[in-house]
């Protein structure tokens, strides 16, 4: 299954600064198949991209994200997409 998880930061570029080198390095160390990620150009958010096995998983791997544990995130979503 393809997800892709869209996600929007709170306004605190300072923490935002600090933790984002362990956001990408939590994402690039999962080794998810077809993994694309980053931020978005006015630096408001991002948007990953990957395979897992179900819903469920892509959730954890959302809920361990280190944007998430700091408390960054005014807004997330995750849905499974049917990319051809």
């Amino acid at each position: 299954m393809r997800f892709a998880y869209f996600y929007f930061m709170n306004r605190d570029p300072q923490r935002v600064r600090e933790v984002a080198p362990r956001h990408a390095e939590y994402w690039r160390g999962l080794a998810l198949s077809h993994y694309l990620g980053g931020p978005f150009a006015d630096m408001s958010g991002g948007l990953i991209t990957f395979d897992c096995e179900s819903f469920l998983e892509a959730g954890q791997f959302i809920a361990n994200d280190p944007f998430r544990a700091a408390h960054l995130l005014e807004r997330h979503w995750l849905k499974e997409w049917k990319a051809d």
